[in-house]
């Protein structure tokens, strides 16, 4: 057995988007990581990677579906279906080069979609996404897409409102402000420990549980406003209101008129730091509609009793409060008008830009709010200009290729779809992140040719045409660096690359010569000549956030940088409270938009300028129970589902549901039971868990369970594995914003009693041998 040879000091780093681990090598095998001595939290997803990296599921080789290889387009409706045939990498590349050539002849850039969202390696400089843009940029353009699945509602909003949303995120107060100051923190969606272990560019220290504690022995209280009291686990005495789910409007619309009715807001910063006040208050007391939204009006809507309501408005304008809104709440039917109501009660109570009070947006979203470090993202690489103009929102991928052509309304202007013939998608999974995955399937048959990078077989691979084999982040050098993260790490290859996998950059460099600009993509620079030039590029803008960083080939040699920690405490819009003329917001006013005459000026009935309540559909009987979709614990989103952490927690190979006791016994069904959750959109089998901490009619779910259909041939084949996008609906947030509305979801459950079929979803497609008639042309 050889052992790696003892490494000089942080020589055995690498970075994930869950932490920085130092690893273990055996004979070329991973045999260990531990993470690092900084981190205050760590999170155990990295011990998913021993087994996983180098196991069964990697695509070891290119890989084109033989239905492609010997039909071409006309195959289409056999992807998902067919068994792919192994080629070699001169193949392979030569039939995406020969389709990338033809698509744009015949229909132009246009017709291209590079999305690609996802999550694919910390390491800045093989960021998946950033390495297919710039290429697809250096051949001409492609579609994009805008937003996030994950905030989308927000994202649209918010500057209409307060600002922009990564900019807002990037200046949240600090914790150790609030540690010092806040009196009361209402969390809204609570402050699930679980988001908090990822961020972009890695998360070196997991401080959430640490400051959570430490504002507790200090005396901060916290309300936890979720169906589920999990959302806020790391504070034992945290006080749990279970609302309904998608109610948070509503309780936040009568917190505003509880505040009005009873002089308790402040009068002086709503007059000098917003604008739109008369118009808000006019909806609250019902001038418009004759509905007075109080707490009597809330109270059926929300699930929680009048009194309840009117004291909590009372609580927050007695002390220091501090009101956090979780992603979450606004991946949901009209989910912008959630945001809003945040902005409007916080500017009631007055105390935005104080140290202890004010608003957040995804205080625990990320490991990025609140931290106290530097706002320094670290090297980044060009992605170019891209002389396309087509965007999307990422969220309307499946309407854009069933509907080319057609219309759609968002945030105040009229697009058309653009017909996509060639998707193209390297980092992320499609069939994780997308809503409806019945319907998303249809319409991922509808292009000519599909593409993808990948390190797994994932169900995006086994639905693509060509598939091309990815390195993961330990087969490859990089640089790992984020956002308010405090550290740089260099991130060296520990193992060799498995099989025939390549990283993307030597694939983007390969077609890029194929297709005449090669010498433009790589400006002549292998992935080492690429990490000095990008971190030697970064070197002035550290500096004008004062942190000196040393020459490439000393900070290569260390293996890790931490920079010094602010010396002045951040507090949200403090300039601007302060003084609103001299530090205005970036929206239309300068200031704080509780009316926008802009959105207003859209013409949208379910956005009419100002934060609003618009009751749901009426409730289909036949789906009694509301499903709601969470991020995972043991994975980020759909990454290492097949590692020993995510498998620890299936129940008989499911992805578990949570259920309370009082609909558990409605129904027949106890802990551990194998279940059929289902809807008109689809159905999933699921494991169940028996919990007091969620609320009744309430089930819950993680997503991130690697899609595995029973019969691909059926409109609606059975998920026997548990993935929740089987039934969530896909269907746009508003035309405001065009977010995803994953949290809108109604099931039902039965018990299942039939043989349960294998979970097959972490195993490669079938393989064939090549015929004779599949030669290349």
């Amino acid at each position: 057995m050889t052992t790696q040879p003892e490494l000089p000091a942080n020589h055995d780093l690498t970075v994930t988007h869950w932490g920085t681990y130092r690893v273990s090598v055996t004979d070329g095998q991973l045999t260990g990581v531990s993470p690092v001595e900084w981190d205050r939290n760590p999170s155990k997803i990295g011990e998913s990677l021993p087994g996983a990296v180098q196991g069964s599921s990697r695509v070891r080789r290119p890989a084109v579906r033989l239905g492609f290889l010997q039909n071409g387009s006309a195959s289409r409706d056999g992807r998902g279906r067919e068994p792919f045939v192994e080629v070699s990498w001169e193949e392979a590349l030569a039939l995406v080069a020969r389709e990338l050539t033809r698509v744009k002849r015949e229909a132009g850039n246009e017709a291209i979609y590079a999305g690609s969202y996802g999550w694919s390696s910390a390491g800045r400089f093989h960021h998946a996404q950033s390495q297919l843009h710039r290429f697809l940029n250096g051949f001409g353009g492609y579609t994009g897409s805008t937003n996030t699945y994950s905030i989308a509602a927000g994202e649209r909003v918010l500057p209409h409102i307060l600002g922009d949303l990564d900019d807002l995120q990037r200046q949240h107060t600090h914790w150790p402000v609030l540690a010092g100051h806040c009196e009361l923190f209402v969390a809204i969606g609570g402050l699930p420990l679980r988001n908090a272990q990822v961020n972009g560019g890695g998360a070196n220290d997991h401080a959430l549980q640490y400051w959570l504690d430490t504002l507790r022995r200090n005396g901060t209280r916290f309300i936890n406003i979720s169906p589920v009291k999990n959302d806020l686990a790391a504070v034992e005495n945290a006080r749990w209101l279970a609302v309904k789910p998608g109610s948070d409007t509503a309780l936040l619309l009568a917190l505003s008129q509880v505040l009005t009715e009873e002089a308790l807001y402040d009068r002086d910063f709503v007059a000098s730091h917003t604008v739109g006040f008369t118009q808000y208050r006019a909806y609250l007391l019902g001038e418009q509609d004759g509905v007075v939204k109080s707490p009597e009006w809330a109270a059926p809507i929300v699930g929680l009793p009048a009194d309840t309501i009117r004291e909590l408005a009372r609580e927050m304008a007695r002390h220091k409060t501090m009101i956090n809104i979780a992603w979450s709440v606004q991946r949901a039917r009209q989910g912008e008008q959630a945001f809003w109501a945040v902005v409007a009660t916080s500017a009631l109570l007055g105390q935005i830009g104080t140290p202890g009070g004010g608003l957040g947006f995804g205080y625990a979203s990320t490991n990025l709010a609140g931290a106290d470090r530097h706002r320094f993202s670290g090297p980044r690489l060009p992605a170019g200009v891209n002389p396309v103009a087509a965007r999307i929102p990422v969220a309307r991928i499946a309407d854009m290729l069933l509907h080319p052509g057609e219309p759609y309304e968002f945030d105040g202007k009229t697009h058309r779809y653009p017909d996509i013939r060639l998707v193209y998608w390297a980092g992320g999974n499609v069939f994780h992140h997308h809503q409806d995955i019945n319907k998303l399937t249809r319409a991922w048959r509808r292009p000519d040719t599909i593409i993808v990078h990948e390190q797994y077989w994932t169900a995006q691979a086994k639905f693509a045409d060509i598939v091309l084999p990815a390195t993961t982040s330990l087969e490859r050098e990089d640089i790992g660096s984020a956002s308010n993260d405090g550290f740089m790490i260099a991130m060296r290859q520990h193992l060799a690359p498995l099989a025939e996998a390549r990283d993307d950059y030597a694939i983007f460099s390969d077609l890029a010569a194929r297709l005449g600009f090669g010498d433009e993509f790589t400006r002549q620079r292998d992935v080492r000549g690429w990490l000095e030039a990008l971190y030697e590029d970064s070197r002035p803008r550290a500096q004008e956030e004062g942190i000196e960083l040393p020459p490439f080939a000393a900070f290569w040699q260390s293996g890790r940088l931490e920079y010094p920690r602010p010396q002045t405490p951040q507090i949200l819009l403090q300039d601007f409270r302060a003084d609103p003329q001299r530090a205005p917001l970036t929206t239309p006013s300068g200031k704080i938009e509780l009316f926008s005459a802009t959105v207003a000026g859209f013409g949208y009935a379910e956005s009419p300028g100002y934060a609003c309540w618009l009751a749901p559909q009426a409730e289909d009987p036949r789906w009694p129970l509301h499903l709601l979709s969470s991020q995972p614990r043991t994975r980020l989103h759909s990454q290492y589902d097949h590692g020993k952490i995510s498998q620890q927690t299936k129940i008989s190979g499911r992805e578990p549901l949570w259920l309370h006791p009082q609909d558990a016994a409605q129904r027949g069904v106890s802990e551990g039971d194998i279940v059929k959750v289902f809807n008109a959109r689809g159905a999933l089998l699921a494991g169940v868990h028996l919990s007091e901490g969620i609320r009744p009619g309430v089930v819950q779910m993680s997503t991130g369970a690697w899609y595995d259909p029973l019969d691909t041939h059926q409109a609606q084949p059975l998920d026997k594995h548990g993935n929740p996008n089987v039934l969530t609906e896909d269907h746009g947030s508003s035309r405001l914003g065009q977010g995803c509305t994953a949290q809108s979801c109604r099931v039902e459950i039965v018990r299942f009693d039939e043989p349960l079929p294998p979970v097959t979803a972490w195993d490669p497609p079938p393989f064939v041998t090549r015929p004779d008639a599949c030669n290349p042309d």
